[in-house]
């Protein structure tokens, strides 16, 4: 919520990415990255949305090898895509919900290792 406040112009950009990626995933685990921004669990990493100066970036952990056919992912590293976010009606583009539930899907057909992002820590700390 705090991470929200702060964003200012992008508030209300954060507050649609936030609820999409929850009414899309039901039962994800919403916690802080350990680069302290927002990020989402389900069997695995699967998104994470950072407030920048000129848009909001919506990157999926595991985002090279989603489906795209909307060519809205951008990147190249070996393992993360990411969506570049400035309005509430880019982020209700069908293809970023599709691109959400695609990552989940795939995180539920092939779980992430869980050496990625604190997966093991944030195991445990549930667990006590």
């Amino acid at each position: 919520d705090a991470y929200v406040k702060k964003a200012k112009t992008f508030a209300p950009v954060a507050k649609a990415v936030r609820a999409l990626v929850k009414k899309t995933v039901a039962g994800c685990e919403e916690y802080v990255s350990p680069w302290k921004t927002p990020a989402f669990d389900s069997n695995g990493p699967l998104c994470v949305f950072i407030v920048q100066r000129e848009h909001v970036t919506l990157a999926f952990l595991r985002g090279a090898i989603l489906p795209d056919p909307g060519g809205l992912l951008e990147g190249t590293g070996k393992g993360v895509r990411h969506v570049k976010l400035r309005t509430v009606a880019d982020v209700k583009r069908p293809g970023v919900k599709k691109l959400i539930a695609a990552a989940a899907r795939l995180n539920r057909k092939d779980p992430a290792s869980g050496r990625m992002i604190g997966m093991n820590k944030r195991r445990k700390q549930k667990e006590s």
